[in-house]
């Protein structure tokens, strides 16, 4: 009979399924379980038995969306195998739900994509380890609530009581328990005789049942049941697991449900609702103005850090005071500060300087990520949140040894964060342009797409799928915190997902918004306004992304349907680019062009309506000194700042002329006057080292110093008549004197006056932090390819059949897996031979480590002790040496 004629037998193990699918198949099951591939397997047995080891079916487990996993609990409580039909009945019930029935079929490929579940559909059976986490028990009880079935509750049972309660529900009485309990569960089954069955029961009797029905299935009673309780008892309705304990048998409650298997089905993903509408223009401006508050608030903390940052603590992290002068200083909440604390850290712009006396500084990065556009730099902090682990939230919090969680300290890693932040984006951008999310229905759809694991977690308890515990709290602050963060960067506006921030994900731009132009944003929204958008937009779910495959109602498109947008979990860094430039090139246009000028007033303060110039802006730093943020900044001139610029070797006439430059207004006389008084002033006194000292030509001057009381802590003695020594250092003993209200100035060792010029302090190299994986990372396409065909090429060698040796003829491993045994002449020749004809042959090889394995070769050359082959496992030449090689054996002729 030919291959064609030959019928397709069903697989009788989960390895015969996976050497059923083709090549995309078994890519589509490494890539959606990853931690099969690492390392690449051997052969397709491997692979199904890594496929079926306890720690990888829980993890792809909590990975299913809910009625994907209904589906795989429906069917650990289902015959082993089950046929499509039964498994359509427990979940869509006697009445049948067209829902049920529409989203069944891309639910089964699912569990069967991902080798949860293996046969074809008259014999679908779940793998070992999935049913025997997800059945019921009495330690682990089942999300369905049904108990064990007949057989299983009757296995301690006496045949006799058996026999007696087989009997009492008018059953004929059999000769072995085993035709009784089949026959006890035949009648249970049965929908019209166990109606008949139920009619006769009092009701008292049947709402014991209804108080069981939906679990937990178990009872207490005592040791003289009352009468309703011993019908039931007596009729098998109720079964006795433990002195005092009983059960209700899982085919009764299926009969109870109308043959559910849960209480509630949820084959449709709940639809995500819009709470409000704005016009597009209003979200992307808004953004926008929030996007450039994010990049501004970013260079005000680390121009703060500019001479060196807050001190890092011993067990690494901000300490709580320094995290609340840092907050003071942005005018943000503690938390806000955190965050951008945080996110100067994961953009690499941040780091510990490495020092004895370590303190955090700005790194090297930092200067040419300054020199580059706004908008540029802007999708450099929004790709960094993106794929960031770290979760400023949690600062404040407690970890596991009940230990404050710092600021840029250890602990803050989360591995479900970047997933959650793009799921959260990806449910976001699936609704209307324009339209912010009901965080309630945000939640709703995430706890849809990844059902929160009980407490203590699947792994330890062998419970998967169900409850509630840290981890569904963990994931709905994540959601949170992805609104609120979000927001505050400029990615969303008024709650509702921007142009940029769709281009940042890598989402086309809605036809809709082709050729519209946005207005430009009011210029500089201060961090207040930050914390306010945030907390607006505080208040949604658990989640994370996970692919759906079912057909749904809901009134939002599906994100991973293709009417919605889709977020792959990974960019490479050819696409992350190249969506940076887009985000950067929709964003640009919105931000405000920086200013080259300001408003000079008679108070001695200078507005400036808008952004300002770099050069511009640093300089105006100096000079002044910021009174107020908001929709314009106002810098204050004081003697104390003007000192500050002349310090930095700016004349007086430099200043002048600086401020006339770039004024709109005329210089105002008050302003000129404290410039020309300070620098009068200015370098009249000097001080020097010795320890320290004071020189002034005018003796009268250093009198005065030496009388004043609050000269006392600086141990100042005369040693000339026009120089003063003290015990204080210069730094200390210039800011005494300045207290004091002289201008000193300090001078080198030479004698010429010393420019103190703000040197930023900067970090040695550093990188960003690395995000922490959840679990191991998705392979991409060019790896699944030379998986699948590694898997391919060691399973073709190990099922391939071989002709037994002579010495192998009667012996037990004649033709099976044992390696091949000939003498070093016969091999040699059978070799040699084989280079002439071109045929392939087993052998058997012993690796340097000792490692045997059982190899199809086809022999090129035998030369100088080696034999160098086409390798049919390894799908690559090879070299082998002869003295390793056990022996040879041909291939079986193929069977017609």
């Amino acid at each position: 009979m030919s291959t064609e004629e030959k019928p397709v037998a069903a697989p009788r193990s989960l390895a015969e399924a996976l050497r059923a699918r083709d090549d995309a198949g078994l890519a589509a099951l490494l890539r959606s379980r990853p931690d099969l591939v690492t390392p690449v397997p051997t052969d397709l047995t491997q692979l199904a038995t890594r496929a079926g080891m306890r720690a990888s079916v829980v993890r792809a487990l909590e990975r299913l969306d809910r009625f994907t996993m209904q589906t795989a609990q429906a069917l650990a409580v289902a015959a082993d195998p089950a046929p499509y039909g039964e498994l359509l009945g427990l979940l869509a019930g006697d009445e049948g739900d067209p829902a049920v029935s529409a989203a069944l079929p891309g639910a089964v490929r699912t569990l069967r994509e991902q080798a949860l579940v293996w046969g074809d559909d008259d014999r679908l059976r779940l793998v070992r380890t999935a049913r025997e986490l997800l059945s019921p028990s009495p330690q682990h009880p089942s999300p369905t609530g049904l108990g064990p079935t007949v057989r299983e509750a009757t296995a301690g049972m006496s045949p006799g009581r058996i026999q007696e309660i087989v009997t009492t529900v008018g059953l004929p009485s059999t000769h072995d328990s085993v035709s009784a309990v089949a026959a006890l569960t035949g009648l249970f089954t049965d929908r019209v005789r166990m109606a008949a069955l139920l009619a006769e029961m009092p009701p008292e009797s049947v709402e014991v049942l209804e108080r069981l029905v939906w679990g937990p299935p178990y009872g207490q009673v005592t040791a003289d049941p009352a009468t309703r309780l011993r019908r039931l008892l007596d009729r098998g309705l109720l079964l006795p697991t433990a002195p005092g304990t009983v059960v209700l048998p899982r085919e009764v409650a299926l009969h109870l449900r109308g043959g559910r298997a849960h209480r509630m089905t949820e084959p449709v993903p709940p639809p995500v609702g819009a709470a409000a509408t704005h016009p597009p223009q209003v979200v992307d401006a808004t953004a926008a103005g929030q996007a450039y508050t994010a990049l501004a608030t970013v260079e005000e903390l680390l121009k703060d850090w500019d001479g060196g940052g807050p001190a890092v603590l011993r067990s690494g992290g901000l300490s709580l005071r320094d995290l609340k002068r840092t907050a003071v200083a942005l005018d943000v909440p503690e938390t806000v500060a955190a965050f951008w604390v945080e996110l100067a850290y994961v953009t690499g712009l941040v780091a510990s300087d490495g020092e004895a006396d370590e303190r955090y500084a700005a790194t090297p990065a930092y200067d040419p990520w300054l020199e580059r556009p706004a908008a540029e730099r802007w999708t450099t902090l929004a790709t960094a949140w993106l794929a960031a682990t770290r979760t400023p939230g949690l600062v404040g919090g407690r970890d596991a040894k009940d230990h404050t969680l710092a600021a840029l300290g250890p602990g803050l890693d989360r591995s479900a964060a970047p997933e959650v932040r793009r799921r959260v984006l990806a449910l976001l951008a699936g609704l209307p342009e324009g339209a912010a999310p009901d965080s309630g229905s945000v939640s709703e759809r995430l706890r849809w797409e990844r059902p929160p694991r009980p407490a203590g977690g699947a792994a330890g308890s062998g419970s998967v799928g169900g409850g509630s515990g840290e981890d569904e709290d963990l994931r709905s602050r994540l959601a949170r915190w992805t609104l609120a963060e979000a927001e505050m960067l400029g990615i969303t506006g008024r709650g509702a997902l921007s142009a940029h921030g769709r281009a940042l994900l890598g989402l086309p731009a809605p036809k809709a918004r082709a050729g519209r132009t946005a207005p430009a944003p009011e210029s500089g929204s201060g961090p207040q306004s930050q914390s306010g958008s945030a907390s607006e937009s505080e208040s949604t779910g658990p989640g994370d992304r996970l692919p759906v495959h079912h057909h749904h109602r809901s009134s939002v498109p599906h994100p991973d349907s293709p009417a919605s947008p889709s977020l792959s979990p990974a960019l490479t860094s050819a696409e992350q680019a190249a969506t940076s430039s887009s985000a950067a090139r929709l964003l640009a246009p919105l931000l405000p062009e920086p200013l080259d000028h300001v408003l000079l007033q008679a108070d001695l303060t200078a507005v400036a309506p808008g952004p300002l110039q770099r050069p511009l802006a640093d300089m105006l730093g100096v000079l002044a000194d910021v009174e107020s943020k908001g929709g314009a900044t106002v810098y204050r001139f004081t003697p104390g700042s003007v000192r500050r610029a002349l310090d930095a070797g700016r004349a007086a006439a430099d200043l002048h002329a600086f401020l006339a430059a770039h004024s709109r207004t005329p210089v105002p006389q008050p302003l000129t006057y404290l410039i020309d008084d300070v620098a009068r002033r200015h370098g009249h006194l000097r001080v020097g080292a010795a320890s320290a000292y004071v020189r002034c030509d005018d003796d009268a001057m250093l009198n005065e110093i030496l009388a004043d009381k609050r000269a006392a802590g600086l141990g100042l003695r005369r040693l000339a008549p026009t120089v003063l020594a003290a015990q204080a250092d210069p730094a200390g003993l210039l800011e005494g004197l300045r207290r004091m209200g002289f201008a000193p100035a300090a001078e080198s060792a030479e004698g010429d006056v010393l420019i103190t010029r703000a040197d930023a302090l900067r970090t040695p190299p550093r990188t960003a932090p690395e995000p922490v994986p959840e679990g191991p990372p998705v392979p991409d396409d060019t790896l699944l390819t030379a998986a699948v065909r590694a898997v391919r090429a060691g399973d073709l060698a190990a099922t391939a059949p071989r002709r037994a040796t002579a010495g192998e003829t009667d012996g037990p491993g004649a033709g099976s897996g044992a390696l091949p045994r000939t003498g070093a002449a016969e091999t040699l020749a059978t070799l040699q031979a084989a280079v002439l004809t071109g045929e392939a042959l087993w052998i058997g090889y012993v690796n340097a480590e000792g490692t045997a394995s059982r190899r199809v070769i086809a022999p090129v050359r035998v030369e100088g002790g080696f034999v160098t082959a086409y390798d049919h496992t390894a799908d690559e030449v090879w070299t082998y040496p002869l003295h390793r090689i056990t022996g040879v054996a041909e291939l079986a002729d193929d069977e017609s």
